[in-house]
């Protein structure tokens, strides 16, 4: 092998999706460098892989690198994997391919699966343009602070989720993007008990609220872009907008000038969503 960093993708569930490229980088470089050793090794068994394997996480201290950098200059190459998935997308190795850069290592991308674009290719939504937010903030409130900022996003957007916090997720879009807006709940992709539901948040919430399995193993959520404002509003119909939604969180803004103009409450509401964009 070339003296080189190797960042290998390897599968996010079936096994079956590991690229002949992947397996043979992995079992001619001198080191691999694992998210979790004990987890890859199931992996490594599997396409009897017996090359020297070490643990690495954004978390290892500077032996970890250490140890990488006096492999490769001294001629060797290592390969960079995670649990599962591209290295790097939410998975561990910025720290060190920041430091192979500056180093000036050749780093090379063995691609393969990614649960952010096996997930899009399903949705349904549209991909000319989309934006990935990774996992949304743990506590209630940085959340929808977060989905509040992203309400107005014209662009599908993905996120990770953790399965606990699924319902609670799916509560605060509900709160922030509205009743209406389509998400495409992935789950468990490529394993044994992969679910695809695509419906409006309301809608999806219920499915999940019924059904406790819906919010097990890993999950990405997608969520459909803000649609332009279709309302045409006249100046006292913005002025009261604006009067409420300074005081009120969009939806109920939104219901309460809803009852007062006639207007539909969806274009009331994505008119608040769009100015505070």
């Amino acid at each position: 092998m070339e003296s080189a960093l190797y960042v290998v993708a390897t599968p996010i569930g079936n096994l079956g999706d590991m690229v002949p490229r992947a397996v043979q980088v992995l079992q001619s470089v001198d080191l691999i460098a694992a998210e979790d050793s004990r987890h890859s090794g199931v992996l490594l068994r599997y396409f009897d892989i017996d090359t020297p394997v070490f643990p690495y996480h954004d978390h290892s201290d500077a032996r970890a690198i250490a140890r990488i950098a006096d492999c490769i200059n001294n001629g060797g190459s290592v390969a960079l994997i995670s649990d599962a998935g591209t290295p790097l997308v939410s998975d561990p190795g910025y720290r060190l391919l920041r430091y192979a850069h500056a180093a000036g290592w050749r780093v090379v991308p063995v691609p393969g699966a990614s649960a952010l674009l096996a997930a899009l290719s399903v949705a349904g939504l549209a991909t000319d343009r989309f934006r990935f937010e990774g996992f949304l903030p743990a506590k209630t409130s940085a959340r929808c602070r977060r989905l509040e900022a992203l309400a107005a996003e014209p662009v599908t957007l993905i996120f990770y989720e953790a399965p606990h916090r699924l319902h609670e997720c799916l509560q605060d879009m509900q709160q922030s993007f509205g009743d209406d807006r389509l998400v495409v709940l992935a789950r468990e992709l490529t394993k044994v008990f992969e679910t695809v539901i695509r419906a409006p948040v309301a809608e999806l919430l219920a499915i999940v609220e019924a059904d406790s399995n819906q919010s097990r193993g890993e999950i990405v959520l997608l969520v459909e872009g803000a649609r332009p404002v279709s309302a045409a509003l006249d100046s006292d119909a913005e002025r009261l907008l604006q009067l409420l939604a300074a005081e009120l969180p969009p939806r109920k803004a939104a219901a309460i000038a809803a009852e007062y103009t006639g207007l539909r409450k969806k274009d009331l509401y994505n008119w608040i969503i769009s100015q505070s964009a």
